[in-house]
């Protein structure tokens, strides 16, 4: 019965780590963005009884007195809370080293203080940039390719210094694309799915010939957990991979067969990033989270992504399919 912090449990990764830990028999603080409408994000779609199970703190992670008020009397910290969208980095990149960096320089400065049992630091497998090799291990070079991805570098190192200055009990956690229920539409596979479930038969995106490795989200949260029991990720940052790429083009055409294969895609010129801000190859190792815990994926693609289907279904109401979200 460990009590732990959740930040940014209001995401989608996070609603989905908040309902894994609540089911493992976790005491789960759930640290929700501030705002006056009351919105708890996607902790909301839970079911009351569910609800009921969390405690929620309303906070900024900015502010370091929240940050360490939400901290205090929890054994563990899952510190998912950031500004994700990469095209939005590229209009406002003094936001991202605001949340990003100094968000994360409260949770290790607060974690210090009060004696944190371990720190989960939630990286992210853009801080590798365009593979140099595949597949990607951690040992690979960083390339920060937007300011997104740079600030989450300098996020990562300063969870590695606490380490090694102070002994400071942190896991580097970097998933690798995850997808499934409440992904925005800012990501790739909800943008595919919300513009077909629309009806639309020009589906409009970006670069079609980059890769990537995708996770459901199950099988994220459930990389999370397994960081967090074992003792060997103290001090280790850890991919969490399937193992398998698919383009982005492929990945389309997957989905439009599902959907309406009548549909065609449209390259939109204002979905591509800069030539040396696209990140071509994304291919991970999963070798190490193997050897250091007892995680193994257990979520096939082709049954999760019809699952995903299903759910943006029932929920298409919550996206804006016919404009482009940063």
């Amino acid at each position: 019965m460990k009590k732990v912090l959740v930040t940014g449990a209001d995401g989608f990764i996070g609603s989905h780590l908040v309902e894994g830990l609540i089911e493992k028999g976790y005491q789960v603080r759930a640290f929700v963005y501030y705002n006056s409408f009351g919105n708890w994000g996607w902790l909301d779609a839970l079911p009351r009884e569910k609800q009921k199970e969390i405690e929620i703190f309303a906070g900024d992670v900015r502010d370091p007195n929240g940050v360490r008020t939400a901290m205090k009397g929890t054994e563990q910290v899952f510190h998912l809370a950031a500004l994700i969208a990469i095209p939005f980095s590229y209009h406002s990149p003094d936001s991202y080293v605001d949340t990003n960096i100094k968000g994360t320089l409260n949770i290790l400065q607060a974690a210090r203080e009060l004696g944190t049992e371990k720190i989960m630091i939630t990286s992210t497998s853009e801080v590798y940039g365009t593979a140099q090799y595949v597949p990607i291990d951690e040992k690979h070079p960083f390339q920060g390719q937007s300011p997104y991805s740079a600030t989450k570098i300098g996020a990562d190192r300063l969870a590695e210094s606490f380490y090694r200055s102070f002994q400071l009990p942190v896991a580097i956690v970097r998933p690798f694309n995850t997808y499934g229920p409440r992904q925005s539409a800012r990501a790739v596979i909800p943008t595919i799915i919300s513009q077909l479930l629309c009806g639309t038969e020009e589906i409009r995106l970006g670069a079609l010939t980059p890769t990537r490795d995708f996770n459901y989200v199950k099988d994220t949260v459930a990389g999370f957990m397994a960081i967090a029991d074992s003792d060997k990720t103290v001090g280790q940052e850890i991919n969490i991979a399937a193992g398998t790429e698919i383009s982005i083009g492929d990945l389309a055409k997957t989905i439009i067969s599902q959907i309406n294969p009548n549909a065609r895609i449209i390259c939109d010129e204002q979905r591509l990033r800069p030539d040396k801000s696209e990140v071509n190859r994304l291919l991970g190792s999963n070798t190490k989270i193997r050897e250091l815990t007892d995680w193994k994926q257990k979520y096939t693609f082709e049954q999760e992504i019809a699952e995903t289907i299903d759910w943006m279904r029932e929920h298409i109401g919550r996206y804006k399919a016919d404009i482009y979200n940063l």
